[in-house]
Parts: structure tokens; sequence; C-alpha cells
């Protein structure tokens, strides 16, 4: 800031302008010379005091910031400012301005467990149905229809149904995953959340809070969904006995009764103990590892993609005969084929006629619709929980 009126001095100095004003009294009007110049329209942006002090002998107090060689000078006080109230203004147009962020989206839902619950159903309906076609394939490997490979059955469904066999018995498979991913998300996070210790706590159990939530998680998920996993199972087989999903449900208890809905139910929950516990386990592991790797709190989506793939390869490899097992029982006497009186009894018939081989049948497909069905769930699940917040959230 630069001082170009002074009480009193009767000298101007304009270094910027190469000139100095030497004033003597008597030679300006009584309004002040930068009146007289203001008036005349000269240009250098100078108000004239309307109301001088007679005792400043018409020279005002002005102060005055250089902008630009472009702007010249311009009063920034009025005598009433002090030079301290004109210096902070000067620094604060100095600073300079902050870009603005993009905006993300963001939808407040106030309920933390609703938030976990809709998250999960959205991460459960994406997932799926971008890996139908794989579902469709496992499933006809498991049981030996359509083929003994997995180009062989693709062939033999594109050519018997077209692409839409593919994703035969895929919405009824979105109805149940889409609550049963809801309900094991959901059942996942209270547990953990219950059974983790606060800073400076003992552990509540001797094993990973993890594998027991993830347990807990899988058990309550399936007691809730199960009757429509085994109508889903049905519609995929069983193409031309049922008309859809309320006709099946009708004819099963009718024909079977309602013990049937839950055929299978005991190697479903043995299986899902184990799968579930070691699926959250293999995700929170590998998160942690993943962090204290690349330094990095915040994990991104593809990343997130790529652990929840992980998890889901392994979890589904250390499980897959128990999941053998219980398609074998879903299926039941259709087509004559021997029923199984417990997971057990089919786990040694399938060893028996088919080798060990027969446990792993559809392990290929099975991981390539389970890897990236994981994944996806994951993935879509912490990306629904950052834009799904509550009216104190930031994020």
């Amino acid at each position: 800031m630069q001082t170009i009126a002074k009480k009193r001095d009767g000298f101007f100095p304009f270094p910027d302008l190469g000139l100095s004003w030497n004033l003597q009294e008597g030679f300006y009007p009584p309004g002040g010379l930068f009146a007289s110049v203001g008036q005349m329209g000269v240009g250098f942006g100078v108000s004239p005091n309307p109301h001088p002090d007679p005792k400043d002998n018409g020279i005002t107090d002005l102060y005055a910031k250089y902008v630009s060689p472009e702007f010249g000078f311009r009063v920034i006080a009025s005598p009433a400012d002090t030079a301290l109230e004109a210096a902070e203004q000067l620094l604060e147009e100095a600073k300079p301005q902050k870009k603005k962020k993009k905006k993300k989206l963001k939808i407040r839902i106030g309920n933390p467990h609703f938030r976990r619950l809709f998250s999960g159903a959205i991460a459960g309906a994406v997932s799926r149905t971008a890996v139908a076609p794989l579902e469709t394939i496992r499933t006809h490997l498991m049981v030996g229809s359509n083929g003994n490979s997995t180009t062989q059955v693709f062939h033999t469904i594109i050519r018997t149904e077209g692409w839409k066999g593919l994703f035969r018995g895929n919405f009824v498979n979105v109805i149940r995953v889409a609550p049963s991913k809801a309900i094991e998300l959901f059942a996942y996070d209270t547990a953990k959340k219950i059974l983790t210790p606060k800073m400076g706590e003992s552990p509540k159990l001797p094993v990973p809070s993890s594998l027991v939530a993830g347990a807990f998680a899988g058990v309550s998920s399936t007691l809730c969904t199960y009757p429509l996993e085994l109508l889903k199972t049905r519609l995929t087989i069983q193409r031309d006995a049922y008309d859809n999903l309320l006709h099946a449900f009708i004819k099963i208890l009718r024909e079977e009764g309602p013990a049937e809905l839950y055929r299978g139910l005991t190697p479903s929950l043995i299986g899902v103990v184990p799968y579930a516990a070691t699926n959250y386990f293999a995700y929170e592991t590998l998160k942690k590892l993943y962090r204290k790797t690349f330094k990095e709190e915040e994990i991104g989506n593809i990343a997130t993609l790529l652990i929840g793939s992980a998890a889901g390869a392994i979890s589904s490899s250390a499980t897959f005969p128990l999941e053998v097992a219980r398609k074998h029982m879903q299926v039941g006497a259709v087509g004559g084929r021997q029923v199984y009186k417990n997971m057990l009894h089919a786990l040694i018939s399938i060893l028996e006629k088919e080798g060990l081989g027969g446990l792993y049948k559809g392990l290929g497909p099975s991981c390539m619709k389970l890897v990236p069905a994981a994944g996806i769930s994951f993935m879509c699940y912490e990306a629904c929980k950052k834009i799904l917040i509550d009216g104190e959230d930031d994020a």
C-alpha cells in the first residue's frame, strides 16, 4: 500500500509515474486537489470528500493501493477507516480463491441399519445379475445335465433355449440374493461391531471376530432365504415342470409338502458356516494387508473388487464339496436321480460313483462365477456405503 495523500505534507511522490508535485497553500481549491481532479474526470479513480474537514485545510487522509499498471490507483478506505483496516482488506483480496470441489452423489439416510440393508441389497442384485450365465452353467455341471464341460453346457443351452436360457431363474435369483445379501451384510456388521473389542480392551474371543461374525451372517441369511434358493434351483433344472416362481412354490407344497422347501438345509448350513467365515475373514485380512503395504487408509473401487474376488476364490475352493452335496440334495428324485438321506450320505455316494473329481465337478465355472460375484458384491457394498450417508457424515 502506498500513501498518495498526506496531511499537510505538501509533497506527493509518484515514483511509478515519474512525477512529483509540490503544492503551496492556497494553490488547491477548498475541496482538495484530488476532489478537483476527480471532478475533472482525469480518471485516477480517487473519490472526492464532499465534506472536508477545515482542520485538514481541504486535504484528506487517503489510503490507496497500487493494483496494476492498467488500473492505476484507487481509494480503498474512507476518512473514518484506519490504516489497519485498509491493510486487512488488502490481505483479504490478495488471498487466492480456492477451487470449488466437484460435488459427489450423496443420498442421506439417517438410519445406519437401513443403510447397510439397502447397500447389501443393491450389491447382491448387481453382482448376481452380472454373473447369471455362469451361475446357470455351474448348476448344470454340478448335477450333470446338458453336458459334462462348460463349453458343452453353454452350446446346449444356446441351441435349445437361446440367450434367455443363460438367464433362466435370474429373476428368482435376484429376489433371493437381494434380501439374502442385505441380511448377511447387516448381520456381519452388527456382529462384528459387538465382538470387536474397544481400544484398550482384551479380545472377547480367542479367534478373530470376523470369523464368528461371518459364520453368523451366513447362517442368518440362509435361514431367511433358503426356500427361494431351492425354488431357483428347481426352475433352473426342471424348466418344463414349472411355469414360474409361484407355480413352483404351490406345486412343491401340494405334492411334496412344506418340508420339501427346506430339503438340503442342514448341508447348506454346514456349508455356509465355513464359506462365510472364510470369505469375510479373508476379506478383512486382505484389506489390512493392502493398507499396510500401500500406506493408504482408503481403499478404491478397483482394489476392493480385487480383494473381494481373492476372498471369494479362497472360500469357494475350501468349501466346494459341501456345495456339490447340497445341490444334489436339492434336486431330489427328479429324473430318477438318487435321493440322499443326509449330507454325509451324499458325499460318500458321490465319492464312490465319481471319485474325488466328482466332489469338485464344476469348480472352474463355480470360481468363474463366485470370484467376480464376490468382488462385485464387496465393491458395490462399499460404494453404496459411501453414497448413502446420514446428516452428520461429510464423506
